[in-house]
């Protein structure tokens, strides 16, 4: 075989690897939940929590949330969309560490929200609390990312139209700081130094297809 012919088979490789690669980089590029990518971290992200992290953190945030609350009948209210989630697995964990019934709720915050002036319209998210509401129940909000602290209170008033719980608690996976509301969790699977501008992102299996907790610096 001519150069020129090995020269021509090696460039045609090339072409495709290079459309492979971009097809590869669509595909994985496509899926994103609110300005979040669903790709896996890549070399410039720092991953704060891998899956197996994770899952160690919730084992101990279930075996924390099943000391406090003790006997007392318990709801994990998940915050959508990441808390649901987690709130699901906790529950999960939470029986296999002491069988026992954990119910798991959703609570969609949007219309509680202190910003939707400035925030383009946006669909309701599901809300599914017992029919007998929320009276004398240990609450646990769970949330991925506890940052200002706005969520969190949009979440206590919108679960007020629901009943008066015996008791609110805050479970959430990754504190970062930078607090603009007097509220503080009970049960915080990592605290991370971030600046204001950073970016921290949860990635969970159920919306992501993979677990991981990344941030990435600001500029």
């Amino acid at each position: 075989m001519s150069s020129e012919h090995v020269a021509h088979h090696s460039r045609a490789a090339g072409v495709d690897q290079g459309r492979a690669s971009t097809a590869a980089s669509d595909v994985s590029g496509s899926a994103r939940d609110a300005g979040r990518s669903s790709r896996k971290p890549d070399s410039r992200t720092a991953v704060i929590l891998s899956d197996a992290d994770i899952r160690r953190t919730i084992d101990r945030i279930a075996h924390q949330i099943l000391e406090s609350i003790g006997d007392r009948p318990a709801l994990l209210v998940g915050i959508p969309r990441r808390g649901v989630p987690l709130a699901r697995r906790l529950a999960a964990r939470m029986a296999q560490f002491s069988p026992g019934n954990y119910p798991v709720g959703a609570l969609d915050i949007t219309l509680y929200r202190d910003d939707l002036r400035g925030r383009p319209p946006r669909a309701l998210a599901e809300t599914d609390l017992p029919q007998t509401g929320v009276d004398g129940l240990v609450v646990v909000l769970v949330d991925d990312v506890l940052y200002s602290g706005r969520t969190i209170r949009a979440a206590m008033d919108a679960l007020r139209d629901h009943g008066r719980p015996a008791a609110i608690r805050l479970a959430v996976l990754v504190d970062r700081g930078h607090r603009q509301l007097p509220i503080r969790a009970d049960y915080v699977g990592k605290n991370i130094p971030t600046a204001f501008d950073d970016d921290v992102a949860v990635h969970l299996t159920e919306i992501d297809g993979f677990d991981a907790v990344t941030v990435e610096r600001a500029a």
